[in-house]
């Protein structure tokens, strides 16, 4: 097997042997974490750490015996669309979990799936690897840290126990995928694209916090139609979706150390 395959390459995450009773979850779009919200009675709240004028937006509140912080990176100050991508989710989860220190971050969104690897719309699975498909450094070192894989060490396990898919997420910072793009997913085994998920893992591994992510399928990647028409036809089906995984991680991971899980 070359040194270079995502077997060898990975780089297992942090876990901190302590239970689970905080915990922060990463949202990129204000449609996938309204009904979050909504159904865990999450309140808006001013956060000291967070930059004077920053746009990010925390609700926080309790489940359970566990306090959740739900954190969105909000609107564009020039466009007023969501600050999707893998800087705003960087920076934002780390000016978080650096200051609010939960003992379990959750990256939940939604993401688009690959019919190959048996992904169909609404599917939820959790990601077992990380990996970043437009951080092309064709130099010797520069090209494993351009793709930047992480294992999640316990989500099979975790997506056994709840009845969720498994499969390795691959992020970039477009919606579509170019032919690069497509190589480099292929050489990452993805089942699932996204534009944020192996952002959060490099910042989960750098603040030695363990990491979960929940993706509901929206868009089927190698399928027939346009993507952006799929994704906004199903972007409600998958925030229900996710509606319905993300309570069932919370009450699992409830009080638990993820390695008794």
């Amino acid at each position: 097997m070359s040194p270079n395959t995502p077997q060898e390459a990975a780089v297992t995450a942090p876990v901190e042997d302590k239970a689970v009773n905080s915990i922060l979850i990463y949202m990129a779009m204000a449609t996938e974490a309204a009904p979050l919200v909504n159904s865990l009675d999450l309140q808006l709240k001013e956060h000291d750490s967070f930059p004077a004028g920053s746009p990010w937006q925390l609700h926080s509140g309790s489940h359970g015996g566990v306090s959740v912080h739900l954190v969105t990176p909000g609107k564009d100050r020039a466009l007023g669309v969501d600050n999707v991508g893998t800087v705003p989710a960087a920076v934002a989860v780390y000016a978080a979990a650096g200051s609010l220190r939960p003992d379990l971050i959750i990256n939940a969104g939604t993401a688009g799936g690959f019919k190959a690897k048996g992904a169909a719309i609404g599917d939820v699975y959790l990601a077992s690897h990380f990996a970043n498909h437009d951080r092309r450094i064709p130099l010797p070192g520069f090209d494993e840290y351009g793709i930047g894989l992480i294992e999640s060490p316990h989500a099979s396990r975790i997506a056994s126990a709840l009845g969720f898919k498994v499969g390795r997420v691959s992020s970039g910072n477009s919606l579509d995928m170019s032919g690069e793009d497509e190589k480099l997913i292929t050489k990452n085994e993805a089942t699932i694209k996204d534009m944020e998920a192996a952002a959060v893992a490099w910042v989960a591994s750098l603040l030695s916090l363990p990491l979960l992510s929940v993706k509901a399928v929206t868009d089927i990647v190698d399928g027939d139609r346009p993507t952006t028409e799929e994704f906004l036809e199903n972007l409600h089906t998958a925030a229900d979706a996710l509606l319905q995984a993300v309570p069932k991680l919370v009450a699992l991971v409830e009080g638990k150390k993820l390695v008794e899980l």
